[in-house]
């Protein structure tokens, strides 16, 4: 195994593994893969939009019990259309953090529901308001839409921040594999607007690429939940009839990355974006970026959504709230 330190906030390693040096998948995160199996779910290539969105929902079943904490059901004004958000609020006095939360799904599913109970635990262990973003969903609005949706949301969400108890000060973007490469491509887009101001992005095993064949992608093709025909579906919907070379399409092949807000990144040992979001953490810290990056080993992608079958990669949790206490402080 090679250590790659990436310099910055944390001294925790960015590494690269063959696949022979890898560690065993984790047994919680196995015997999801076992469970998932009896059940007979099939590849996404093989399901409809609808049998997607439908399993995506058997999730909520794998999250244990919801905290209490107050929530504010809201529709804002968007690009095209009003967007749904869900605003989570945790006891304690203001101003507090403010994160704009955009959820994953690979742009075709996922809603507010399917982060709502990490959420629910992120806002009262960081002590900062959450904006849940429930943006337009491919196939029916393709590239740029999501996008469009959660720049408009992070603008909202700063002018909002007094009326919401919060500090547009300590703007933080975050989001899981598909929302974390819009947080990425937030952060990208308000740095070349002129705004909002965003003092952290946090991106958990984003997408930040349109690549298939790195080592990660070749080593976890198949056989640990997220796979290549699964990302190549999901891509195939968000993208459409157009090219990949849309604006903030793909934040890993921006060539400036000077002067974007600190970064925590979290990547999952098997998963086929494991090498593109480790690389965007080390084009970050090349460009002068503070960057904390932590691989999760022995789990798979997106264990945000499964915590409580796979507890043992709940310090994720812990670590984003560090991260949006320092933000801005």
């Amino acid at each position: 195994m090679t250590d790659v330190t990436v310099q910055g906030t944390s001294s925790e390693p960015v590494r690269t593994r063959t696949q022979e040096a890898a560690l065993p998948v984790h047994p919680e995160a196995q015997a999801l893969l076992d469970a998932l199996a009896e059940q007979g779910m099939p590849p996404f290539p093989q399901m409809t939009v609808p049998m997607a969105r439908a399993a995506a929902k058997g999730f909520l079943d794998l999250q244990g019990e919801p905290e209490p904490i107050a929530v504010d059901e809201r529709r804002i004004a968007g690009p095209a259309s009003q967007i749904p958000v869900r605003i989570y609020t945790p006891d304690g006095d203001g101003p507090k953090p403010l994160v704009v939360y955009f959820h994953g799904g690979g742009w075709v599913i996922g809603d507010l529901e399917i982060v709502d109970r990490p959420l629910r635990t992120l806002a009262n262990r960081s002590g900062a308001v959450i904006v849940s973003v429930d943006y337009r969903l491919a196939p029916e609005h393709i590239a740029p839409a999501a996008f469009d949706d959660c720049y408009a949301a992070t603008v909202w969400a700063a002018e909002n921040a007094g009326d919401l108890g919060a500090d547009a000060d300590r703007l933080i973007v975050a989001g899981d594999s598909a929302g974390g490469h819009l947080a990425a491509s937030v952060a990208q887009a308000a740095k070349d607007r002129g705004g909002p101001a965003i003092a952290a992005q946090v991106l958990l095993y984003p997408v930040t690429d349109f690549d298939f064949s790195t080592p990660s992608y070749e080593q976890n093709a198949d056989g640990y939940l997220l796979t290549r025909g699964a990302m190549e579906w999901f891509w195939a919907h968000y993208l459409g009839a157009q090219s990949d070379d849309l604006d903030y399409l793909c934040p890993g092949r921006r060539e400036d990355l000077s002067g974007l807000p600190p970064a925590y990144v979290a990547t999952s040992e098997y998963d086929p974006l494991r090498d593109e979001g480790e690389d965007y953490a080390r084009k970050l810290e090349a460009a002068g970026v503070p960057v904390t990056q932590k691989r999760f080993d022995g789990m798979l992608h997106d264990f945000l959504w499964t915590l409580g079958a796979t507890p043992s990669g709940a310090g994720i949790i812990d670590e984003i709230a560090d991260a949006v206490r320092k933000a801005g402080a």
